[in-house]
């Protein structure tokens, strides 16, 4: 194995070999590099100060991502390029067009969150030249800013779009071939090990670079952390304190991160993202691309996997409710055995799941729906983007002749766990889809659930909005559909 890891940053290479558990990307830049312009405002990848860019050869392109460096632990960097504010120039000394829109058009007051909302943009623009307006508030969603209002900053975005030389006036783009070609340089199949001597003893990393190595160290690690996003296990760190003894990263194995269909369901690797995943999962319920864009910002998204949310157990975990009702099953892998299970019957009870020692999840199988199925999932919670679920469901109703033939409703926030409202879909099937009937099954809830009150919303709360949305779903999916230009019934 090898015992180092690679990282470009900006345009300089390093090699590291004393890299702690609990280090973050944020810590090495600010105190090691005294790169200051990333900065930590939250420490739990909400705010957005912290983000930078991070590039990953996928096949022979190079992409680049934002993320929040205060949660993404620097082990998890290897073979990548990172780019801070400090890195982008215009030409000549001059700012860099996006800086530039920024100072015209007044869009930074105290500038704290500025560095980190001129990263996003760029990152958006290196993906589409000409955004829109939609584009750029969804690009910023993983941004906060308390002094502008965010007028000024949309109206900055949307003036670099018309510059007629955007995105050849990047300078950046020039040294493209040159940064692949590095990262290139240091790919290898060589998993990686480091150690290091902690204040409470030895740290051990591991960066398996296939499922053999994986399996073999977990075996031999079974209380080690398994990292995939640490998008949740990064705040263990920076909000908790936690000590985490030994780690093993396993976003380099190629296995986990594969997406692929078969005619019956589709198919996602543990560690494939929301970003990488949301193309392929819109193509087939593009009724959920409203609930997905609610999946935290661009940067969880970027770094968070749909595998780590379900492997977490947390009971307001945003996609355990939707899978749930689409009849999703998961793999489980160890040096052992393999196994298929209903995703439903892996939650236990709080922090508890059907995962033995040395197990780990290796992928997701989600039936496709018919054309009779009407799915929809609804996020309830106190601030629209960038704000964990008080209650979130997934309905999955097949109607047939205006006739319930099946039902399955899922529910997160309710229980301990995520948890099917089997007393409601029992009160649906065989019945006729409407209001009155939906009405009568949402009572049942209170033989399903009985939730309890925290500082998200009170035990009531959630029964009421919870009922509610059965009859949302009703009015949803039994109004006639709307044509978009016209505003009348559809046809």
């Amino acid at each position: 194995m090898r015992n180092c890891i690679h990282i470009l940053l900006n345009d300089q290479p390093n090699m590291l070999q004393d890299v702690g558990t609990g280090e973050m990307l944020l810590d090495f830049l600010r105190q090691k590099k005294r790169l200051t312009g990333s900065k930590e405002g939250c420490a739990e990848g909400d705010c957005g100060a912290c983000t930078v860019l991070v590039g990953r050869l996928i096949g022979k392109e190079l992409l680049y991502e934002p993320v929040n460096g205060c949660i993404r632990f620097l082990s998890s960097l290897d073979g990548c390029h990172i780019v801070t504010i400090e890195h982008l120039r215009g030409y000549d000394g001059q700012l860099h067009p996006i800086q530039q829109a920024m100072l015209d058009h007044h869009a930074s007051q105290c500038g704290f969150c500025t560095p980190g909302i001129i990263m996003a943009l760029y990152a958006l623009w290196m993906r589409v030249a000409k955004p829109t307006r939609e584009q750029i508030e969804q690009a910023l969603q993983g941004n906060l800013c308390r002094c502008t209002g965010y007028e000024p900053i949309i109206k900055a975005a949307q003036m670099v779009t018309q510059a007629t030389d955007w995105p050849r006036s990047d300078p950046l783009l020039e040294e493209r071939q040159r940064v692949k070609d590095q990262l290139k340089h240091w790919q290898d199949d060589s998993s990686i090990a480091l150690t290091k001597q902690g204040d409470l003893g030895k740290e051990h990393i591991f960066i398996p670079k296939n499922e053999a190595d994986l399996a073999e160290l977990y075996a031999q690690y079974p209380d080690a952390t398994l990292i995939a996003g640490a998008t949740d296990a990064g705040l263990w760190v920076t909000k908790f304190l936690k000590t985490l003894p030994t780690l093993i990263h396993i976003g380099q194995v190629p296995g986990l991160k594969r997406i692929s269909q078969t005619k019956e369901a589709l198919i996602l690797g543990a560690t494939a993202s929301y970003e990488e995943a949301m193309p392929v999962l819109l193509d087939h319920f593009p009724m959920l691309k409203d609930y997905l864009l609610r999946i935290g910002g661009w940067q969880v998204r970027s770094m968070g996997t749909i595998g780590g949310n379900i492997a977490n157990g947390s009971p307001i975990g945003d996609m355990p409710p939707i899978l749930i009702a689409l009849g999703a099953s998961i793999t489980l892998k160890s040096k052992q055995q393999e196994r298929e299970i209903e995703l439903e019957n892996f939650f236990l009870d709080y922090g508890k799941q059907d995962r033995q020692p040395g197990e780990y999840l290796h992928a997701i199988q989600i039936p496709l729906p018919s054309d009779k199925s009407h799915v929809t999932a609804y996020k309830i919670s106190k601030r629209r983007d960038e704000d964990i679920s008080s209650v979130a469901v997934g309905f999955n109703l097949i109607i047939k002749d205006k006739i319930i033939q099946s039902a399955h409703i899922a529910f997160g926030g309710m229980a301990g766990i995520p948890k099917r409202a089997s007393h409601a879909e029992q009160a649906l099937i065989n019945k006729p889809f409407t209001q009155e009937n939906m009405i009568k099954a949402a009572e049942k809830l209170t033989e399903d659930f009985t939730p309890l009150s925290d500082m998200r919303a009170s035990a009531a709360y959630r029964m009421k909005v919870a009922q509610n949305l059965f009859r949302r779903f009703y009015l949803e999916h039994s109004a006639p559909q709307m044509d978009d230009k016209t505003g009348e019934a559809a046809q």
